[in-house]
């Protein structure tokens, strides 16, 4: 199977509750909210959080219904249950209106390391919903790319470190793991959430902080995400000065993966 788009017509709609359209579907307007999580062989990591948060935003921006709960459900019946697959939900607008949509994809290729470089400005106009900025922080990863980085890393106007254009940071120093206040304006990461939780449940400090880049300095810094899991960064350009400690990642990608379930119980 490979990429495929549904559009939702509604639960009650007399012929099925999808339309496929093609992969680019010429009515589809600007983003509004959307997830992404990673599903191999029918399991998958926090889904009950992408939920929530895809949904807190459509109730956010459409009002409490309960159409969007059973578009979820079918939603998931549509993800193949073999392989190694990328979903994606949207909210877009259309029209006077909006819309919901599933696309269907294969997992990209993922890696386990990823070189980071200062972004050079912060295009995010919504910081706390995922969706309407992604395609401008894709273009913020692709302008340092250049300096051989994989990932743009994002501040505050009092510099600040917030979150990666595609990722949320976190970073161990002196056993403590330490992570972005709530305070600064970012995406809630499922995947740290995921993390952070599981340390501290095994007694780890896990430390909410305003951190400016210079805090780093000396620190092992991860990237988190639904695509790549846990990246280490092993260099920031130009910036802090990074170390790893052999057999930290593996830790936390163990973490990770006795989170993983089933998507149809």
């Amino acid at each position: 199977m490979s990429e495929a788009l549904h559009v939702w017509r509604g639960s009650t709609a007399t012929d099925g509750p999808w339309q496929p359209v093609d992969w680019c579907d010429p009515h589809a307007g600007a983003v509004l909210a959307a997830d992404s999580w990673r599903v191999v062989d029918g399991a998958a990591r926090g889904l009950h959080h992408h939920r929530d948060r895809f949904l807190g935003s459509v109730a956010a921006l459409l009002g409490e219904a309960t159409e969007p709960q059973a578009f979820w459900s079918a939603a998931l019946e549509l993800i193949p249950s073999e392989g190694d697959w990328f979903p994606r939900v949207e909210l877009r607008a259309r029209g006077e209106g909006a819309q919901l949509s599933l696309r269907v994809r294969p997992t990209p290729a993922t890696s386990t390391e990823a070189v980071v470089a200062t972004a050079p400005h912060d295009p995010r106009i919504q910081p706390r919903i995922k969706g309407p900025d992604l395609e401008s922080l894709q273009r913020l990863r692709t302008l340092v790319q250049p300096h051989g980085a994989q990932e743009a890393i994002i501040f505050t106007p009092t510099a600040e470190v917030v979150e990666g254009a595609y990722s949320s940071l976190v970073w161990w120093r002196d056993g403590v793991l330490h992570r972005v206040d709530d305070a600064l304006p970012r995406i809630p990461s499922v995947t740290e959430r995921i993390v952070t939780d599981a340390a501290t449940a095994e007694g780890v400090e896990v430390r909410a902080v305003q951190a400016h880049p210079r805090g780093l300095d000396g620190a092992e810094l991860w990237l988190l995400s639904a695509l790549h899991g846990l990246r280490v960064a092993t260099e920031w350009v130009q910036g802090p000065r990074l170390v790893v400690e052999p057999g930290r990642a593996e830790r936390g990608r163990a973490w990770l993966d006795a989170s993983r379930r089933p998507l149809l119980n």
